[in-house]
């Protein structure tokens, strides 16, 4: 499973960073529903398919602070 946090959302597109520094044009419209900039997201290998890491966003955005 990948991780990867929205880093910004732009026209139609979030960008969002994997645990490599590299980054990814994702259509906002494949994001979980309610998703935003700064959540993490786990995307499942065989699947494809996003999912909002919770507890991962929630630890994000303590640290943050």
């Amino acid at each position: 499973m990948k991780t990867m946090t929205i880093s910004r959302m732009e026209g139609i597109y979030a960008i969002c960073e994997d645990e490599n520094q590299k980054f990814y044009a994702i259509e906002i419209s494949e994001l979980p529903k309610g998703a935003s900039a700064g959540d993490v997201l786990q995307v499942d290998d065989v699947e494809g398919t996003l999912t909002v890491d919770q507890e991962a966003t929630m630890a994000r955005r303590k640290k943050k602070k």
